[in-house]
């Protein structure tokens, strides 16, 4: 779904931080197009590696997780106070929440996740965030990215990067890591061998095809004898357009007859697929899908969240049976920034909260699962709410990412990925 069309829902500062956004892509667009230049055909070799390819996903605009995973076995969700027209129905009642583990359920719209569930890929991770008790979407999700809540923003580098700068890289190391999107996000923010793009089909030579080879050689050699970083810089950019145009993106049958959804992020998604696939040494992808900030008619059942759930359990649900035959090396994480508050507003919408879930998919990932410290089953009972109004984080996403980085991604290091902070290993693996 395109940002645009559901933007009008969302705060001010989701409004402007979104255009900012936008012209920040139009910058870095007008810019790239000298980085971007030529580059002769390459021939990758294949390399064997423990480590996962990690796909992050980026739910921007703060998801309602107490809508996405139901808390149903928890009375207070169905207190008059708290969700009386948004609160999803437990299962059994018309509308009413899927069961997962006869406590938590998936929204009616998550359906499609179900068979990944089951199958033990997937698992949900709930009252988990970062506990920084920002409610700005601009400065919860750097803290989100940079890995770093609660410590002075003096980190400039994503938690991904960080990983990626310290590991070597699986492959040729030309491309390491990829951002479905206009530019790269905080989390892979100085990240080595990494791009923003946003069109992995059109990723091209720019100009016209006709006279591409022979702009191609002239930039080459114009940089052969230049000095460094400029010399690696052109040429990794040369071979690296090679690589993904030697990928049939446009073509791209998907396996087990998986059929991704013809949004942005269902394309976003199978294109990090198709790079898999080819094996081009790709260790890391990010996706991102905005419009959660739903402030004012939220539409559970049918209407803008339910659509959005709907594109999102679509997409993975179609990447998890694509993927089977890559799922033992591959794992998805699924965040926002932030919850919404746990009682529902006087348009029929939800606030800036704090609390919210992960989903966690991949071939290692214990899946089957809902890891949750919930208190004695009523954490949304009213002097168990964070700041009055919203989910506690109980569980900090820190703890589920950095299980996933030293046993998925073979990197214990994890003071350097996540300074100043010791994780708790939550089982989110096998």
């Amino acid at each position: 779904m395109p940002l645009e069309a559901t933007e009008y829902r969302g705060c001010t500062e989701f409004q402007n931080w979104s255009r900012s956004r936008l012209l920040r892509r139009i910058r870095r667009r007008s810019s790239s197009s000298v980085a971007l230049t030529s580059v002769p055909q390459v021939s990758l070799t294949d390399s064997e590696t423990n480590r996962d390819v990690l796909l992050v996903v980026l739910l921007r605009g703060g998801m309602d997780g107490l809508t996405t995973v139901v808390p149903y076995g928890d009375p207070n969700l169905y207190s008059p106070t708290l969700r009386p027209d948004l609160a999803v129905p437990p299962p059994g009642d018309p509308d009413g929440a899927i069961d997962l583990d006869g406590f938590f359920g998936l929204a009616p719209a998550m359906a499609p996740l179900l068979p990944a569930y089951a199958s033990g890929q997937l698992a949900v991770v709930h009252a988990t965030g970062s506990p920084d008790p920002t409610r700005s979407h601009f400065d919860a999700f750097s803290y989100l990215e940079y890995g770093i809540p609660l410590q002075p923003l003096d980190v400039y580098s994503g938690w991904l990067a960080r990983h990626l700068q310290i590991v070597p890289p699986t492959g040729n190391g030309l491309l390491r890591a990829a951002a479905i999107s206009g530019q790269v996000p905080k989390t892979l923010a100085d990240a080595p061998a990494t791009l923003p793009i946003a069109d992995p089909s059109s990723f091209a030579f720019p100009g016209s095809p006709v006279t591409s080879s022979l702009r191609q050689a002239v930039i080459e050699a114009a940089h052969e004898f230049t000095i460094e970083p400029l010399a690696s810089a052109a040429k990794g950019t040369i071979d690296t357009i090679a690589i993904l145009q030697g990928i049939d993106f446009l073509n791209y049958a998907p396996s087990g007859g998986a059929t991704y959804p013809g949004s942005a992020f269902g394309e976003a998604v199978k294109s990090v697929a198709a790079m898999v696939k080819a094996d081009i040494g790709l260790e890391a992808a990010t996706v991102e899908l905005g419009s959660w900030d739903t402030h004012n008619q939220q539409g559970v059942q049918a209407g803008d969240m339910a659509n959005l759930m709907a594109d999102l359990s679509t997409t993975l649900a179609a990447l998890h049976i694509d993927m089977q035959d890559r799922m033992d090396r591959f794992a998805v994480v699924v965040m926002s920034e932030f919850g919404r508050r746990a009682d529902q507003n006087g348009s029929q919408g939800t606030d800036h909260g704090h609390g919210n879930c992960m989903l966690v998919m991949g071939g290692h990932i214990a899946g089957g699962q809902v890891i949750a410290d919930w208190n004695s089953g009523e954490l949304l009972h009213p002097d168990l709410l964070y700041q009055g109004d919203s989910l506690q984080v109980t569980i900090d996403y820190r703890d589920i990412i950095a299980e996933i980085v030293q046993n998925r991604l073979d990197n214990a290091d994890l003071a350097t990925v996540f300074p100043n902070y010791t994780p708790t290993f939550r089982g989110i693996t096998n």
